[in-house]
């Protein structure tokens, strides 16, 4: 059950990226792509962001700005997210998480759709720390492993257009969800068919 369901209109916030300059939330000149990972260093999440970073210049070409939360504190999570071409906002007290009604469970690791992600974020990510290419996550990491993730396409004028709550540690959209959802809203809002 969910602590809490997020307001139709997100109130508007200057947040606060620890890899880039201050982001407006709603953005007033594009839609925003919200995403609420775990962990600063979290194998799963690195695995799924890869798959952003890699399409990165197609959703901005969409008129979608990428940001990212964790719920670790900002000097943990800067180390991890310096090559990130997208915002990365530290809610270690998971306020927005919150506000949201972003959860953490057991099925995060449990359901059997999250255990072959998990292998293959596992397997990557070793394979990345022995290349020197990503740092391993804490051991016990702020705000603990068990968070699931969500998210929001935020539209300029605050509405969320639409939201996923994950189910399992690897259960969000896809690039091609997100650019779908987008083109789908400008469609909407154009009056194109």
């Amino acid at each position: 059950m969910r602590t809490a369901r997020p307001q139709p209109v997100v109130t508007t916030r200057r947040l606060d990226p620890v890899n880039t300059g201050p982001v407006d939330l709603p953005d007033p000149e594009r839609l925003v792509h919200l995403q609420f990972r775990r962990f600063a260093g979290c194998p799963v999440c690195n695995l799924h962001l890869r798959t952003v970073v890699r399409r990165h210049a197609e959703i901005e070409a969409a008129g979608v700005r990428e940001v990212v939360l964790f719920h670790s504190p900002a000097e943990e999570l800067r180390e991890h997210v310096t090559d990130l071409p997208f915002a990365v906002v530290a809610d270690p007290d998971k306020r927005l998480y919150r506000e949201f009604g972003v959860e953490a469970g057991r099925r995060a690791l449990l359901h059997p759709r999250a255990w072959l992600p998990i292998l293959r974020a596992v397997l990557t990510g070793v394979w990345h720390v022995l290349r020197g290419r990503e740092r391993l996550p804490a051991t016990t990491p702020h705000g603990g492993r068990l968070g699931l993730p969500a998210d929001f396409l935020v539209a300029s004028d605050g509405r969320i257009v639409s939201h996923r709550y994950g189910q399992h540690v690897y259960d969000q959209w896809s690039v091609d969800e997100v650019l779908a959802k987008a083109e789908a809203h400008r469609r909407a809002t154009t009056g194109q068919p």
